[in-house]
């Protein structure tokens, strides 16, 4: 094998070069001495929601909103570094689609032309995926428990029901029943309770789904609903949405769980609505893997909110913001996206609550990792 020339050699390390950049995690952006954008990497195209094509050439400025104070307070450091590397901490933009980030700036002059390299480390990111990985733990440690109790509880109840059927037998006088047949209801839905608690057994049934169908059956079977029927039902859907391997069953349940949820918080709310939202996300990191493509599947009402006590023990067992709710339905949610290798989030305030499930468009085995 020939040694490469110089020439080559050059193009070779370009290429390899080039490719680093399109596979870094991180948002990175180089500007001209003009200020304007020379090159934006897929993770900044993702993170600003806007294609190379559409920036390049154009000021900084375009990607965000409110840009003055922040395109000035680059500028004055960058002045005052002298050609050194600076960082911006903890700056906030509000981006083009909406979303306000907290972000730090590590910015470096790149050659004597007057480029400078700025990488963006969205704060938020970091701190989901730190907050991500605490609940993890915490909640595998609960669900661990609450299997433990649902087994020792479910022998019992077997027991109990058996024993109120033979009595039912030997009763001579027929109103005594009516005594052994509350036994043997309450010890159904005790163990229906035990079962919710214990949560999906079965193996997936993955197949390659489109969300959008998914959306459009649980949106049905929400319409029977006398608080959904009372409120507007919004579509946001991406045509662009690629299919997911999943299983369509449980991802029904899963949506429907907090579709019901958002019927039961809109009661009484004026001009209520439900708003069904998908996106595609690039570059996302989920449960410390980092994914070129995800799917968010987002329902976002206009309701009360979720009190403030209850955004962080939410998904754990029997914790409801309602008398009357069991509090296992977004636990069995959260299971179901866990067993699809996804996340779920959730941002609630006055006049907003949106949760979203973000998944993978395929999904490694069960014990495959």
């Amino acid at each position: 094998m020939r040694p490469l020339t110089v020439t080559e050699s050059a193009a070779a390390q370009g290429e390899l070069a080039q490719r680093a950049l399109e596979h870094q995690p991180s948002a990175v952006l180089v500007l001209s001495p003009s200020w304007t954008l020379k090159l934006m990497n897929p993770a900044a195209e993702a993170l600003f929601g806007m294609s190379s094509g559409r920036a390049l050439g154009e000021p900084l400025s375009l990607l965000f909103h409110h840009s003055e104070p922040m395109v000035g307070r680059l500028r004055m450091a960058a002045a005052s570094a002298a050609g050194r590397s600076f960082t911006l901490r903890q700056q906030s933009l509000h981006l083009r689609h909406g979303a306000v980030l907290a972000i730090d700036l590590s910015c470096a002059p790149m050659d004597d032309a007057g480029d400078l390299l700025i990488e963006a480390q969205p704060l938020d990111r970091l701190r989901r995926i730190n907050q991500d990985d605490r609940l993890i733990n915490v909640q595998e440690t609960t669900a661990s428990l609450v299997r433990g109790l649902a087994h020792e509880v479910r022998n019992p109840l077997g027991g109990i029901r058996g024993a109120a059927q033979l009595l039912a037998h030997e009763l001579e006088r027929p109103d005594l029943a009516e005594y052994t047949g509350v036994i043997i209801r309450e010890c159904d839905r005790l163990t229906g309770l035990v079962d919710a608690m214990l949560g999906p057994s079965k193996p997936l049934n993955l197949s390659k789904i489109n969300v959008h169908r998914v959306f459009e059956h649980v949106a049905r079977v929400a319409m029977d609903s006398v608080a959904v029927a009372q409120a507007r039902l919004l579509r946001d859907y991406d045509p662009s949405l690629p299919s997911i391997e999943a299983d369509e069953d449980l991802l029904i349940q899963a949506l429907l769980n907090i579709v019901n949820n958002a019927c039961i918080a809109l009661e009484g709310v004026a001009d209520a609505q439900i708003r069904l939202r998908t996106r595609p996300l690039r570059r996302f990191t989920i449960h410390g893997r980092l994914h070129r493509l995800v799917v968010s599947i987002e329902v976002e009402d206009n309701g009360p909110g979720i009190p403030e006590q209850l955004l962080d023990r939410m998904f754990y067992p029997m914790i409801s913001g309602t008398a009357s709710g069991t509090g296992l339905g977004l636990a069995i949610t959260q299971t179901i996206v866990r067993r699809h290798q996804g996340m779920i989030e959730c941002a609630s305030h006055p006049g907003k609550t949106a949760f979203s499930i973000i998944l993978p468009l395929t999904h490694e085995r069960e014990g495959g990792r």
